[in-house]
């Protein structure tokens, strides 16, 4: 990455909350402060942001009903948009990927997933497909239909997965590089009502965490990247028992090791703990601690893996903390007030 690419963080809030818009933020190298050095309000809504490899461009969401993506340059002190964010055919997406020349969406409100082709200025263009998801689960006001949550590829380059909470399903489907058609290849249903929001893969390479968002746990799963099938192998809770009230996980992340995971989790206000060991495919929860504030929607570890960052959508923050060597526990080191923070990602 090196010291420049290190250096800033980039931090997605919700304009229609009273959010900025996209912060570029500096990152104090010994300490991990974040100080703010810009700010663009050119997209509406950009609740999940993702960099290109390089570190030259982001692209964001803009979780409206009418639904987009756009481009920015990073390379002055605030983004600057590429041309006018490019319609996904979706509603409300809240999340995308680069994958294969194209960027995806996942249109949580319209249950869908998008593929738009990039030009050579790594501009989004017109949508080119529009995979609908269908179904529903037992949850009568989150589950009356599909709603992706996600997309990423896989590291193989063979796959892309996408959480659908409205179903309790992961879809693995293949994208066809010359067209950007995406079809379904295998699907794995989680337990019914549990709602699978976010995944990451274990750098094992043969498992894929599943952070649920409608059921407090973390669903690890056998990933074989060969045969692109996922089989779930058990749920692990992501909240202390006794836990009161609504618990709702939003953001997964692992360690570099894939000894170690921390979830935000909605409701307590907390980031949970949890060692993993990957060749039992098993995860236990060793310590809760407060996220910093209020609504904790998404994190991100730094690029040493020493500390970690979290942007707490209702308080309206993104709160660092030093994590211990250890045992991974995160103690608070600072905080930069972000109005209706929603993602954080370095660039």
């Amino acid at each position: 990455m090196g010291g420049s690419n290190a250096g800033r963080v980039c931090i997605g809030s919700f304009t229609s909350a009273g959010g900025h818009g996209i912060t570029l933020a500096a990152v104090g190298e010994e300490t991990g402060a974040l100080t703010a050095t810009g700010v663009s309000d050119a997209v509406p809504d950009p609740s999940y942001l993702a960099v290109r490899p390089g570190g030259d461009l982001l692209y964001a969401v803009s979780e409206t009903p009418a639904g987009a993506v756009a481009a920015l340059r990073l390379d002055g002190d605030a983004p600057v948009p590429l041309g006018a964010p490019a319609p996904v055919r979706g509603d409300h997406p809240t999340h995308l990927c680069l994958a294969g020349g194209y960027v995806l969406t996942a249109d949580y409100g319209s249950g869908a997933v998008s593929v738009l082709p990039l030009g050579p200025d790594g501009v989004p263009g017109e949508a080119v497909h529009v995979l609908a998801y269908a179904g529903h689960g037992p949850d009568p006001d989150r589950q009356r239909g599909p709603h992706a949550h996600q997309v990423l590829p896989d590291p193989s380059g063979r796959w892309v997965l996408g959480t659908d909470l409205g179903t309790d399903t992961v879809r693995v489907c293949a994208l066809d590089p010359g067209t950007g058609r995406l079809t379904v290849h295998h699907e794995t249903r989680l337990r019914p009502g549990s709602g699978p929001r976010h995944l990451a893969f274990h750098p094992s390479g043969g498992l894929v965490l599943v952070l649920c968002e409608l059921a407090p746990v973390l669903t690890v799963c056998r990933w074989d990247a060969h045969t692109g099938v996922l089989d779930p192998l058990g749920e692990f809770p992501v909240v202390p028992d006794g836990t009161e009230g609504p618990a709702h996980p939003s953001a997964l992340v692992l360690s570099p090791d894939g000894r170690r995971a921390w979830a935000a989790v909605r409701g307590p206000d907390t980031v949970a703990v949890l060692d993993l060991d990957g060749s039992a495919g098993k995860a236990a929860l060793t310590a809760s601690v407060p996220s910093g504030g209020h609504w904790p929607r998404d994190l991100v570890l730094d690029p040493s893996a020493r500390r970690l960052y979290v942007a707490n959508e209702r308080s309206g923050d993104v709160t660092w903390f030093d994590l211990d060597p250890g045992t991974g526990v995160p103690r608070r080191a600072g905080s930069l007030p972000v109005p209706a923070a929603s993602c954080v990602v370095f660039a």
